[in-house]
């Protein structure tokens, strides 16, 4: 017998917080605590959430001394609150461009600064690493950092095109026995949590099918380092989207066929970008690890929407934004982890406090993140695989596994 949960008995029934201010924009911060502009990240990028309503309890009195590097377009150097966490020290900063370095220590009430983070990481008293960087370099700079000791945390996505530097990154983390979390911010949404949660309760079973979609649309690139936005391929950046199955149940997508849709803007002429890409949508059907099925989306140039968002679907339950439908009676807590006073929920639907205190936390703790290195690369590789397949015309091909 199914037992339908309604939206409004279901939040009732766990007691979350109202979707409304979620949507609205959620909760004020403190004035220095203000998001980046909406024209940059859209609206999903600078929405936030209530705080999670638990209480947060120290697991040591210990402050990790993090250095971070990277304060572009998007200033996300700052934007995770290391700062402001009680068991971090920011230790050293650094950026390329002098005065966004100089903005970065300002924000993060740091002294010491670098000319860079090959500079940064021989400072033996930084532990920890936040790799803010270019996308193209994410690979590379965690690379070296890994190398020189530091545990790593990296923005999205793992690496950039490249089935070779997923390779290397793999076992730079297994060869140097250091933490490596990528912070995919979909995993900390509060419906994809909710799913974890449930499904980690057997409230779905095994999955049949899951569904993600990024859609950020743009009249034109944003800004970007060495231009690397320009004609950027939509499922080189997959990760908000396959969050949608691989951060709930765990699993990876074993092969794909995608198909590509072409686009008016300028910069997707293929001989416009440095891609050679042709696409401004691609759609993936891929087949998952547990033998089930999932669609992946990312868009740049349809109006409409923008945003993450996903569904899951069981054999014994299934689920669409926060509502539930299947045989679970009785919920898991699906209340997010609590934060430390001073950490702001953040931006992406209130997905970067948590990242951060998870990162710090597994540092703290030692055990594996959330999204660690074989997640990090099960949420990234398929869209580098599906792009060729969309670049042959929705040809099947094999996805690498790594764990």
């Amino acid at each position: 017998m199914n037992h339908y949960a309604s939206r409004r008995s279901f939040l009732k029934r766990v007691g979350l917080g109202s979707l409304a201010t979620a949507a609205a924009g959620g909760i004020l911060h403190a004035e220095e605590d203000k998001q980046p502009g909406e024209e940059i990240l859209g609206k999903s990028g600078v929405a936030t959430s209530e705080r999670p309503k638990g209480k947060w309890e120290p697991v040591s009195d210990r402050k990790i001394r993090v250095g971070i590097v990277g304060y572009g377009e998007c200033k996300f150097g700052a934007l995770f609150y290391f700062q402001t966490h009680p068991n971090v020290t920011v230790a050293a900063v650094s950026d390329l461009m002098p005065d966004r370095c100089a903005e970065l220590a300002k924000a993060c009430r740091c002294e010491k600064t670098y000319p860079s983070l090959e500079a940064l990481i021989e400072d033996d008293e930084v532990e920890a690493v936040f790799v803010a960087t270019d996308p193209p370099s994410h690979a590379r700079h965690c690379i070296e950092a890994l190398r020189r000791g530091k545990h790593v945390a990296s923005a999205v996505p793992a690496v950039f095109g490249s089935l070779d530097d997923a390779e290397k990154l793999l076992e730079a983390v297994k060869s140097s026995g250091l933490k490596y979390m990528m912070f995919e911010t979909s995993a900390y949404h509060e419906d994809c949590h909710a799913m974890r949660q449930i499904h980690r309760a057997g409230g779905f079973g095994e999955l049949v099918y899951s569904e993600g979609e990024y859609f950020h649309h743009r009249p034109k690139p944003i800004p970007s380092f060495g231009g690397w936005r320009i004609g950027l391929p939509p499922l080189w950046y997959p990760t908000h989207s396959t969050a949608y199955h691989c951060c709930v149940g765990g699993g990876s997508f074993t092969e794909v066929s995608c198909l590509g849709a072409t686009s008016l803007r300028e910069d997707m002429h293929p001989a416009n970008n440095r891609y050679k890409n042709p696409f401004g949508t691609e759609i993936a059907l891929l087949r998952t690890g547990e033998g089930g099925m999932a669609r992946m989306g990312v868009s740049w140039d349809t109006p409409g929407y923008s945003g993450e968002r996903g569904r899951v679907r069981g054999r014994r339950g299934s689920m669409t934004g926060m509502e539930y439908e299947g045989e679970m009676k009785e919920f898991p807590n699906l209340e997010r982890p609590p934060l430390p006073p001073r950490v702001n929920p953040g931006g992406h639907r209130g997905s970067h406090g948590p990242l951060c205190n998870e990162f710090i936390t597994a540092i703290l703790e030692d055990r594996k993140p959330l999204v660690d290195i074989v997640a990090a690369l099960n949420l990234t590789v398929p869209g580098i695989v599906a792009h060729q397949s969309a670049l042959k015309d929705g040809e099947l091909l094999k996805i690498p596994q790594y764990g």
